[in-house]
């Protein structure tokens, strides 16, 4: 099943999208958030409680390889884990590099954002 996403400019749309999200029964578990900078994508996770796209979602492989990664393919990475194909991480993440963020919801056929 194919993820579903959302890209942001304003990080308090993100915030009430998730809330609606959580509200419509959507699982914490299958909400994650990606940025591009770190400190934005931990304070967005922060403030929505959205998940960390770690080692438990991306596979041990991944997450070891990540480590020796530029932050661009560490994203890429990610996104292709969790069911993108090679196409749309590259497109979503050149969105990611203007300062964006991405909401991604994973396991679910039908979301509306």
């Amino acid at each position: 099943m194919e993820p579903k996403y959302k890209i942001f400019h304003d990080d308090d749309q993100l915030s009430e999208t998730i809330d609606k999200l959580r509200n419509n029964g959507i699982r914490e578990e299958d909400i994650f958030v990606l940025a591009h900078d770190n400190d934005h994508d931990r304070r967005n996770r922060k403030e929505t409680d959205a998940n960390k796209m770690g080692v438990k979602v991306t596979g041990f492989g991944t997450a070891t390889k990540n480590v020796f990664r530029s932050k661009g393919d560490k994203l890429r990475s990610k996104m292709k884990e969790i069911g993108f194909d090679a196409s749309m991480a590259e497109k979503l993440e050149e969105e990611l590099d203007k300062g964006k963020s991405l909401l991604v919801v994973t396991n679910q056929d039908k979301v509306s954002f």
